[in-house]
């Protein structure tokens, strides 16, 4: 056996190979490093969600169901009726209107500011040279973003003095030009303008953080792609909706998102600007309706309810952003050759 061995070997064939056992699976161990940073980055933050974010929801949804009071111990459970009460009311109705009005016009008039803004102090100065911004753009920044940095109740008051009737700086400057019915013409008094009012007061206030968010995003991407447009021969405008626009959609879509959230709301400046809804609940929203049936009713089950369809209008538009956002190609991976 030996020889026959030694021959294959000295004559050159290959040696036969031995079939190696199946290597088996290492078994992960889980040493207390290892189980230490699931806890800290795992288990902490989603136990954070579920005690502060998901069980107060459950909790509403629960209390939702039932007349409580906000403070008796004893409730009755009464089902969906406390839905079927608000879906039928017609000042909520038109709350939820106002609310659907602010989530449509607030983030699209805001996201068209702030990324003309943007485009011009990143990328809209001399055609000529380097691909720049306009000059002295970082006052501009600060300047467009000193509103945010307001408080929402400040700029309410502030907006409110400006347009008061009798003494406001709009109907001073209006009158003083010419326009006579501009004297103590009532803005936020007039069905026709509180609205629109109150939407231009929110617009100016969260335009310069987005400006921020899409100049972080135009700022990433590589001059030489903007150079290149323009050796092609690429206007401004031609530019911005086949490059910026593109290659910046993620911001955009977390822009509006965020904004829609915001408008969904709209507690604030709503409650500041017209406290009582604006004439004929022009400027109501649902959370002021929700503030009035817990704080000033004590009808918790029904404000509850009323917080449940705001989550649940808030998840839809999330939804349908997300949405929109896959059917015009956000999920595309945009690649730069």
């Amino acid at each position: 056996m030996n020889a026959i061995t030694e021959a294959g070997t000295l004559s050159g064939a290959p040696e036969p190979v031995e079939s190696l056992p199946p290597a088996r699976k290492r078994r992960r161990h889980w040493s207390f490093d290892r189980v230490s940073f699931f806890v800290v980055f795992l288990g902490l933050p989603l136990a954070v969600f579920v005690i502060f974010v998901l069980s107060p929801f459950i909790q509403a949804f629960y209390y939702s169901l039932t007349n409580w009071g906000g403070f008796s111990a004893t409730f009755d459970f009464v089902g969906l009726r406390n839905y079927t009460r608000i879906l039928t009311d017609d000042i909520f109705s038109k709350a939820m209107v106002n609310n659907i009005i602010l989530a449509v016009m607030v983030p699209v008039v805001t996201i068209l500011v702030a990324m003309v803004l943007a485009t011009l102090i990143t990328v809209g100065g001399s055609s000529f040279g380097q691909t720049r911004g306009l000059n002295h753009s970082g006052f501009y920044r600060v300047a467009s973003f000193f509103p945010y940095c307001v408080p929402a109740v400040v700029i309410g008051l502030m907006w409110g003095q400006i347009f008061d009737p009798s003494h406001g700086a709009v109907n001073g400057i209006l009158t003083r030009l010419g326009f006579s019915s501009a004297n103590e013409f009532a803005w936020l008094g007039e069905k026709s303008t509180a609205m629109p009012i109150s939407i231009f007061i929110m617009i100016w206030a969260y335009v310069g953080f987005y400006m921020l968010l899409f100049i972080a995003g135009i700022k990433s991407i590589p001059a030489e792609i903007f150079e290149a447009a323009r050796i092609d021969g690429a206007g401004r405008f031609k530019t911005a909706v086949t490059i910026t626009v593109p290659l910046i959609r993620d911001n955009i879509q977390t822009a509006w998102i965020y904004l829609g959230i915001a408008s969904l709301d709209a507690f604030v400046y709503m409650s500041v600007l017209n406290p009582f809804g604006g004439p004929s609940n022009s400027t109501l929203v649902m959370s002021q309706q929700l503030y009035d049936a817990a704080f000033k009713k004590g009808q918790y089950g029904i404000a509850c309810a009323m917080g449940v369809i705001i989550a649940l209008m808030t998840m839809i538009f999330a939804g349908i952003v997300a949405l929109v956002n896959r059917l015009t190609g956000g999920k595309d991976t945009v690649t730069m050759a």
